[in-house]
């Protein structure tokens, strides 16, 4: 089943904290689940953290259930042993809270978050990749074994960024490793979204539909910015918007294609006091809902 799921980032940032810091936590819930209907939600600072019951009581409230959330990898730098030690709390969080998939992204050497141009992020030569993807496989069978299936999250700033590193990160990967395709970071590291998402979809257990004002990725490019630049920018947007350069009914095509069964979510960061949520994520989901419905996806 088809559920549409958001990300608190659009209201209250966790890279930089600043941004949506007035918003009360009541209103972020009270938007997502009771005014604009989503299904679910992914992880934010604003919810309990160590507490998988109140986690669950909170969402509850408001109608919405534990979608997932990021847990920072670092295999580059520690063990098999230690990574797996490090991501059971995680995984016991959300098996509590009956969640399906656990967004994984390697940050160990990640520039997503320091004051660097994204020419700056660090890139893995091809038996880098391979040893990479084989301890990320022993890690995603770790996850499996337990009914979670680790869906890994390319990303701006980290190694897996491009279409080429997706498709190595992708070969790479046995069958346990899940993709988490997002269309927004696909977009913006200068990938073809309907084609990267056609070649890997049979493996795509997580979906995020975050759309990219190509104007503003200019800037980024042009003026060396680093990640979290953009995002203050408003690089990202959500489904709808006409400043948005993402197509996303080939995508959603693609899923009703294969037969894709799981969440969308809308993880589309912006600077709430530039851009309301309320307003941008109810343009979101109601694009989101159309084009579903008109693919036969739902």
């Amino acid at each position: 089943m088809i559920q549409f799921g958001t990300n608190p980032i659009a209201w209250a940032n966790d890279d930089d904290q600043s941004l949506g810091a007035d918003i009360p936590t009541e209103r972020i819930l009270e938007e997502a689940g009771r005014l604009i209907g989503f299904d679910g939600i992914e992880n934010g600072h604003r919810w309990p953290q160590d507490d998988p019951q109140a986690l669950m009581e909170l969402l509850g409230g408001y109608g919405l259930t534990f979608v997932s959330g990021w847990h920072s990898m670092n295999v580059l730098a520690h063990s098999v042993e230690q990574e797996k030690q490090a991501i059971q709390p995680h995984l016991d969080k959300l098996k509590h809270n009956g969640c399906k998939v656990c967004i994984a992204c390697e940050t160990s050497n990640s520039i997503q978050g320091r004051d660097l141009p994204l020419s700056a992020r660090p890139v893995l030569d091809a038996q880098g990749m391979k040893d990479f993807g084989a301890k990320v496989e022993e890690i995603a069978q770790y996850c499996a074994d337990q009914g979670i299936a680790l869906v890994y999250h390319h990303h701006m700033g980290t190694v897996v960024q491009s279409s080429e590193d997706i498709d190595a990160f992708m070969a790479a990967t046995g069958p346990a490793t899940k993709l988490l395709f997002d269309a927004g970071h696909c977009y913006f590291g200068g990938g073809d979204p309907a084609g990267i998402l056609a070649r890997h979809v049979s493996r795509v257990g997580h979906f995020h539909a975050k759309n990219v004002r190509p104007a503003i990725r200019a800037q980024v490019e042009a003026n060396g910015l680093s990640f979290m630049d953009g995002v203050r920018a408003g690089v990202f947007t959500v489904p709808g918007d006409q400043e948005g350069g993402v197509d996303f009914e080939p995508l959603l095509r693609i899923l009703k294609g294969y037969g894709y069964d799981g969440w969308i979510v809308i993880e589309a960061e912006q600077d709430p006091d530039q851009r309301n949520p309320l307003l941008y994520q109810t343009l979101g989901l109601h694009t989101l809902k159309r084009i579903a419905r008109e693919t036969g996806l739902i």
